[in-house]
């Protein structure tokens, strides 16, 4: 990638449309934040640069997105984004001792700079974003790291983030690939995967359950964290006649979320009436008893990768 063109792409207050790669452009909008628009023979995909953010994905074969966007989701300087992927790091959930840090870590609402764009032989795009170390950051983890994340735009949507402690002492993390599927309505999906897997419900103060069948949906809230869980899961949605595979690694933790009517209303960013029907969310996450330890110089790496098939 060209060195003057990408620091000219992070020149502050710029309006102008910067292409960055064959395939990708930097665009920035009325509220200044910048975003990589990229459109490639195989997908188009949209990826905020505050959070690292994956907005949207959809591959060229797909009359639908693969991933929700509510049409209420706030993109201001500082809050996270509704829909997507967002990113959950160094923590999943609340902070466990300071309320006033970040729900779900900082990560999200933090700029990221581009490191570096290239062409897969497959003709994906890979993308390399590395995050920004802003005072707000510094005052949330006051130890040493470096954060990156690679993301692979093509047929299937990969994403990779590093995390390498850059201290003289162990630290732990939790964290989460947050993704929202775009899915034709709760109601018409289940998901397969997690059979015979123990779950915490957050609706009943993290009581453990075993789960033995596949999971459905009837449309009143549902958050369930699957502990040592690192397998596939296949999101099957016949109302779009589709199936969503969701793979990863470096991941022993799985949530699903679904916020229901009641949650959804009170949320405010949800979207419109009925808007949460239309997506589940399906966490590739490192939570309770599953964070993850790093040791002095060693690099922990979570991966996740999406990718659809027709029923």
């Amino acid at each position: 990638m060209n060195t003057e063109t990408l620091e000219t792409s992070r020149a502050p207050n710029t309006k102008k449309r910067l292409k960055l790669h064959a395939h990708v452009t930097q665009t920035q909008d009325e509220n200044g934040l910048q975003y990589l628009e990229v459109d490639n023979p195989l997908s188009t995909a949209t990826i905020a640069l505050q959070g690292a953010h994956v907005v949207g994905w959809q591959p060229k074969f797909q009359t639908q997105p693969v991933l929700w966007l509510s049409s209420k989701a706030r993109f201001l300087i500082g809050r996270s984004i509704r829909g997507g992927v967002p990113i959950c790091w160094p923590w999943f959930g609340a902070h466990p001792t300071d309320s006033t840090f970040c729900p779900h870590g900082f990560a999200r609402v933090i700029p990221w700079r581009v490191m570096d764009i290239d062409a897969t032989a497959t003709g994906a795009t890979r993308i390399i974003l590395e995050m920004i170390e802003t005072p707000e950051a510094k005052r949330q983890l006051s130890y040493p790291y470096a954060l990156t994340i690679t993301i692979t735009i093509g047929r299937r949507l990969r994403i990779d983030m590093a995390t390498t402690n850059k201290a003289d002492h162990p630290f732990v993390i939790g964290e989460a690939f947050h993704t929202y599927l775009n899915v034709s309505d709760i109601t018409n999906v289940k998901i397969t995967g997690m059979q015979d897997c123990v779950y915490a419900d957050k609706l009943l103060k993290y009581e453990r359950h075993v789960e033995h069948n596949p999971l459905v949906f009837d449309g009143s809230e549902f958050d369930r964290v699957f502990i040592n869980h690192s397998s596939d899961c296949t999101v099957h949605d016949k109302g779009f006649n589709r199936l969503i595979h969701v793979s990863k690694s470096g991941s022993n933790t799985t949530v699903v979320w679904s916020p229901g009517a009641e949650k959804s209303a009170q949320m405010g960013d949800m979207g419109e009436v009925d808007e949460w029907r239309k997506t589940v969310c399906v966490e590739s996450t490192n939570a309770l008893e599953n964070m993850v330890v790093i040791n002095p110089n060693r690099t922990h790496i979570i991966s996740t990768e999406y990718f659809v098939e027709t029923l």
